[in-house]
């Protein structure tokens, strides 16, 4: 009996072991298969804040200050609103031209595609970026190889697999036969490892080896010099060899340059890898080479590089010394279609006549931050896209743009120019222009001649003080108008600027010298911007000649009391408005009519003096399915929130949306 009770226990305890080990083993598996799982979601966790990182800083700023919810507009994008003492605010709510995409300072048209890495694509989608990246199909063939420059591996063919059967017989990996390894798993152990570092060493320092057949020995094809460098250059050399060949490269100069040409000794035939480059471009130390682009950013350079690589698309030399630009600066770069020297040093005078001759694919240019006094001369005429912003730019005479008919952009903020010292001629070659920057200049009055094919003008930050009947004659196709900071008063408008315009759609008047809302506006016209002026009245049926409707109205941080605004003011808006801004005013009471405002979605009156909400002035009771309303602000007032009716928000179906605190206590 007591040894079957022993017996028992024995039995007992290692079961009892052997469930621990289990156990163990499993909580192992778990925790294994959860760090996969979490490696495996953190790109897409990455990707997720990256698109809702603006929706963060949002919520962030929403936390201390009020501000416009980025959620419900993606036309709107409102800063932060400033406190109200005597600051000014620093709205910028006009939307850029409808469905365009702004991507490092270049305009993407509407359903645009593009490749900002060999790995990802881009789209454009009505304003928005939306990139992917590039999915490979998982391949049935036993040997693959990634050629450069592509993001998918390829099948190897019977030459290439024969050349790296001939690595595997000479570097063999331990215990693996060789008819069951790829080429990705041979590279993941050691002595591979040192084989690639010790190629990658050898692009640089070694010409290439190139394979051929015994019978092009036999019939002579090969030339004598090639078949000693064929002998004299194994496929891999052991790490004690390195030393020797780079005494022997450092000997040979002429060898070496012609070499570095052609490539590392494991490239194969450009036949067999098809878009693989015929060799690395010799790079100072300060510069990288991503794709097709050559960046060259803060390297301290005083002097443009001397680079020969015919297959770069893109140069980047933005935040050198740069002063000069000789003639033969860009001839070992005759394909490039993008050239950044923006914020250097770069002076008219050291621009050679025939500096750019030679770029005859040349579509965006961008010298910003220069010293440049005049346009460059004879620049190519494939250019889309010029920028020569901040530079001190003094005239643009009639020949200064004649050759640029392919031009779509061109920015000259910053610089000298006015009225005087830009020919009315300079802008008549430009038949494709459709995005023109002359903000911060010495502008008194609209740049006359500007192109019929213009679509944006920008002219902020000038002296403009009056809108005359001529200023837009010949501009049938314009969309976006931006005048703020400028001197303009609304009797210095006249009635025949631009109302007849059909498809001027928003144009930007803040801080100007404004004291009521323009007569005469644009029949067109859909966005507004009145900010920071001194606006005390919005005249009656201002907006009842428009059409389709205006649909956003911004009139924050003027002087509008009750007097200046009655039901006759929003007269043609009543169907079409959505947004209006009435924040930062004089007003005591919610303004008449926005009851009837049917499609208003955002109102703002935040920042008034209103003391009371009657049950009905912002909603009404009998039609609150219909309304749109979604947000309200209505803060630093004199409200009395208990005072409030239970039926003065009925409308509004998101109470959350509703920002009544803080108020102000008198």
């Amino acid at each position: 009996m007591k040894h079957a009770v022993l017996f028992c226990l024995i039995l007992l305890i290692i079961f009892q072991t052997d469930c621990e080990q289990r156990e163990q083993g499993t909580g192992k598996q778990r925790k294994r298969i959860h760090q996969r799982r979490l490696r495996k979601s953190s790109s897409l966790h990455h990707r997720a804040n990256r698109q809702l990182g603006n929706q963060q800083t949002a919520a962030a700023a929403e936390a201390t200050l009020p501000t416009t919810n980025s959620d419900y507009s993606v036309e709107e994008n409102l800063e932060s609103l400033l406190s109200p003492l005597g600051v000014e605010s620093s709205y910028n709510v006009l939307p850029g031209k409808k469905g365009h995409c702004f991507v490092k300072g270049m305009i993407m048209y509407n359903k645009a595609v593009w490749s900002p890495e060999p790995c990802s694509t881009c789209l454009c989608s009505n304003g928005r970026v939306l990139c992917d990246e590039t999915v490979c199909h998982p391949k049935t063939c036993p040997y693959t190889i990634k050629p450069e420059g592509e993001c998918c591996p390829i099948c190897s063919d019977a030459e290439q697999r024969e050349s790296i059967d001939l690595l595997h017989k000479q570097v063999k990996p331990p215990q693996m036969e060789m008819d069951q390894i790829v080429i990705k798993e041979a590279l993941q152990s050691e002595e591979e490892e040192d084989m690639k570092e010790h190629m990658e060493h050898k692009k640089e320092t070694s010409g290439p080896t190139t394979l051929h057949s015994d019978e092009e020995r036999v019939e002579g094809k090969l030339r004598p010099e090639e078949e000693r460098r064929s002998a004299r250059q194994p496929l891999y050399h052991g790490r004690g060899e390195e030393e020797d060949d780079d005494e022997e490269s450092e000997g040979e100069g002429e060898k070496e340059e012609e070499d570095a040409i052609r490539g590392d000794v494991f490239r194969m035939s450009p036949k067999l890898m098809p878009g693989t480059p015929r060799g690395r471009p010799r790079l100072p130390g300060s510069c990288a080479l991503s794709y097709k682009t050559i960046s060259c950013i803060h390297a301290a350079f005083t002097q443009i590089p001397p680079i020969t690589a015919p297959e770069v698309t893109s140069l980047e030399l933005a935040g050198n010394s740069i002063i000069s630009i000789p003639d033969e600066a860009f001839n070992g770069l005759p394909n490039l279609e993008r050239l950044d020297l923006s914020r250097n040093n770069i002076t008219s005078s050291g621009i050679g006549p025939k500096a750019f001759k030679v770029l005859k694919k040349l579509m965006r240019l961008n010298m910003d931050g220069n010293n440049l006094v005049h346009i460059p001369s004879e620049l190519p005429s494939t250019l889309e896209e010029l920028k020569i912003n901040d530079n001190n730019l003094q005239a643009i005479d009639e020949e200064s743009l004649s050759d640029l008919n392919q031009l779509v952009t061109l920015e000259l903020e910053g610089n000298n120019l006015s009225e005087i010292n830009v020919n009315p001629l300079a802008f008549k070659s430009l038949k494709s222009l459709s995005y023109l920057r002359l903000g911060k200049n010495k502008f008194r009055i609209i740049p006359q001649g500007l192109p019929a094919s213009i679509e944006e003008l920008y002219l902020e930050n000038n002296q403009i003080e009056e809108i005359t009947e001529i200023c837009f004659n010949h501009t049938r196709k314009i969309n976006m108008i931006v005048l703020r900071y400028n001197k303009i008063e609304e009797s210095r408008i006249a009635p025949l600027a631009w109302i007849n315009q059909e498809n001027l759609e928003s144009i930007d008047l803040s801080y100007n010298k404004l004291y009521h809302v323009p007569s005469y506006l644009p029949k067109s016209l859909l966005h507004l911007v009145l900010i920071g002026n001194q606006i005390e009245r919005i005249p009656g049926y201002v907006f009842g000649h428009m059409e389709p409707g205006l649909e956003y109205l911004y009139l924050s941080f003027n002087r509008l009391s009750d007097d200046g605004v009655d039901l006759v003011s929003f007269y043609g808006a009543y169907h079409s408005l959505r947004e209006l801004f009435l924040d930062h005013n004089d007003l005591k009471s919610i303004p008449p009519g926005i009851q009837e405002m049917k499609a208003l979605h955002f109102l703002r009156l935040n920042n008034n003096k209103i003391r009371n909400i009657l049950p009905e002035q912002i909603c009404n009771v009998e039609e609150d399915e219909d309304s749109a309303l979604e947000h309200l602000h209505l803060e630093n007032n004199y409200i009395k929130t208990r005072e409030i009716s239970s039926y003065a928000f009925s409308c509004i179906r998101l109470y959350s949306s509703i920002v009544l605190k803080p108020q102000k206590i008198k």
